[in-house]
């Protein structure tokens, strides 16, 4: 049974019989920008007081200014710690939550605060996988109602084909189409998690939000799963953005990845980049806690960096940077300027004032003479801030590290 399938066309009326092979071409954009851009987006739940009047007393930070893109057909990996802000962060995506700040571009579309009429044909193109298959399924529906109900809301297919639709999607996933008519608490953990995929691939959505979609299974079930969406990626060439804790999952499945830590992220690059030359000190000590077998079968263990001190709370965090409570490195500056996230490579961004391999820091904040300060962090009258681009993704310069100057991408023929 094959778990890749080509997919039938946008149509009402459209059937097994009328298929058509998606590509990732189908799903560019037609002005070449990422397919999702996410600028400075917030996310605050409010806090109230108890009692008869329940005031706001304060804010949960979850998500606190957030920009990332996401290109047609790729995957963004989205790795931190439990309680960072990475499910917070795929509800706002797909606009489960109401974003506080910030914009969300979908195609050169904002939809941050479009109304949920106006977002329901947007929902078609952006779907989500849920981490718990068990309470993602409603147990009174069966599997055919599951899977086909978003086919007879958004009327991708008439009636009398939805059927046929349906089980052409389980046979996909890797079901028995058969099974149409049972119930999910008939299927085991890895079936329903298969079962939420079949659903949210029905509408042949652009944008595929997975959050840590393989977190609730066995291990011999994950691959399996892993397995699946990339068959599904590379078929249909959907993007994805893919929320995980477990970093050789995201390494596996995602050429870019992404490191959140309590609302904010602090370092993004390209898959070899991040997991060979990390350059963030909380990105350092992730990496330190994931066990590598070909290290350990020649008898070498990789030093563990052990952080110090527990996560700050989101509803008061640290001034500056909001790692230096539990940083090796943190310095006066980092208690009073919050650092920018400074492109430092052609697909490298971090976000710290001394960055640097693991053992090759630097002395001196790198940042101070781009924000205009000295090395306390205190505004020096004497210098210039430097103009720092904040853009969703990577530009053509960036601040290199090693000159300490501005460089670029030299073009090709050049």
């Amino acid at each position: 049974m094959s778990d890749a399938s080509p997919t039938t066309p946008r149509t009402t009326g459209g059937g097994p019989s009328t298929r058509t092979v998606s590509s990732a071409a189908h799903h560019a954009t037609s002005d070449g920008k990422p397919l999702l851009e996410v600028r400075n987006l917030k996310k605050y739940f409010p806090v109230k007081s108890s009692g008869l009047l329940r005031r706001t007393v304060g804010n949960v930070q979850a998500v606190d200014g957030v920009s990332f893109t996401v290109e047609s057909g790729r995957a963004l990996g989205l790795v931190g710690e439990s309680g960072c802000g990475k499910s917070t962060l795929g509800r706002l995506i797909t606009r489960l939550y109401e974003p506080t700040a910030g914009t969300i571009d979908f195609e050169g579309q904002e939809i941050g605060q479009l109304s949920n009429k106006q977002m329901l044909p947007i929902r078609r193109e952006i779907q989500m996988i849920f981490q718990d298959p068990y309470s993602s399924l409603n147990p009174r529906h069966t599997v055919g109602t599951i899977v086909g109900t978003p086919l007879e809301v958004h009327k991708v297919v008439a009636k009398d084909k939805i059927l046929p639709r349906v089980q052409e999607l389980l046979e996909i996933v890797g079901l028995n189409p058969e099974h149409y008519n049972r119930y999910p608490n008939e299927f085991s953990g890895g079936q329903r998690q298969r079962i939420g995929i079949a659903r949210a691939l029905a509408l042949q959505p652009k944008l595929l939000v997975a959050d840590e979609p393989v977190s609730a299974l066995d291990v011999s079930i994950q691959a399996q799963v892993i397995n699946l969406l990339q068959d599904v990626q590379r078929e249909f060439g959907i993007a994805f953005l893919f929320i995980a804790h477990d970093l050789a999952v995201v390494r596996h499945f995602c050429p870019e990845v992404a490191v959140m830590y309590l609302g904010r992220i602090v370092e993004v690059a390209d898959r070899e980049t991040l997991y060979h030359r990390p350059h963030h000190p909380y990105t350092q000590a992730l990496l330190s806690a994931v066990p590598e077998v070909s290290q350990a079968a020649a008898g070498h263990r990789r030093e563990r960096i052990m952080l110090e001190g527990d996560v700050p709370s989101p509803i008061n965090p640290p001034s500056g940077c909001s790692f230096r409570t539990r940083c090796r490195l943190a310095q006066d500056i980092c208690a009073r300027v919050e650092p920018p996230l400074l492109q430092i490579g052609p697909t490298h961004k971090v976000a710290c004032h001394f960055p640097g391999e693991l053992g090759k820091a630097p002395d001196r904040p790198i940042t101070a003479r781009l924000l205009g300060t000295d090395d306390a962090g205190a505004p020096d009258p004497g210098a210039t801030p430097a103009e720092i681009d904040d853009r969703p993704g990577f530009g053509p310069t960036w601040y290199d590290l090693e000159a300490r100057t501005i460089t670029s991408t030299p073009r090709p023929g050049a």
